[in-house]
């Protein structure tokens, strides 16, 4: 098993490239489509990667993605399966992409929302659509009724 590639991204501008000794895979039967040789191979892909101990990751990019991946853990190890192919080397690829993904994903930076204020512009038109809709109701009312 090869290293896995994070493409680089937000809060990893050079990628990483996580050591195939920190991953973890398992294999056993796949329930999906696989014929006769659905019952003989073991086509499905578990891979865990435990986020605590890998030296792939720099420690704010550890407590980013143990925050934000926390439900998807079971102590400090996320766990991605794969089974929607028939073979084992697809299985393999689709679960390494996901958890590519997910890392890509996880260590960004939250993104930082700026206080602004609306323009003079939309000021202006909420405030005409409020007259006007204050004229529409005012002209149902009964003519002569008070104010």
């Amino acid at each position: 098993m090869d290293d896995l590639h994070v493409p680089p991204g937000p809060g990893a501008p050079h990628g990483l490239r996580i050591p195939a000794a920190d991953l973890v895979e398992q294999f056993s039967h796949a329930s999906g489509p696989g014929g006769q040789g659905v019952n003989t191979t073991d086509s499905r892909v578990q891979l865990s990667f435990d986020i605590a101990t890998t030296m792939a990751l720099s420690d704010v990019q550890r407590r980013r993605v143990l925050m934000r991946l926390a439900d998807r853990l079971s102590g400090s190890v996320l766990t991605i399966t794969a089974a929607e192919h028939r073979s084992q080397r697809r299985n393999r690829v689709a679960a390494r992409e996901r958890l590519s993904a997910l890392l890509r994903d996880a260590i960004a930076p939250e993104a930082v929302r700026r206080a602004t204020k609306p323009t003079r512009g939309s000021q202006r038109r909420r405030l005409d659509g409020k007259r006007q809709r204050s004229e529409t109701k005012a002209a149902r009312r009964r003519p002569g009724f008070p104010d």
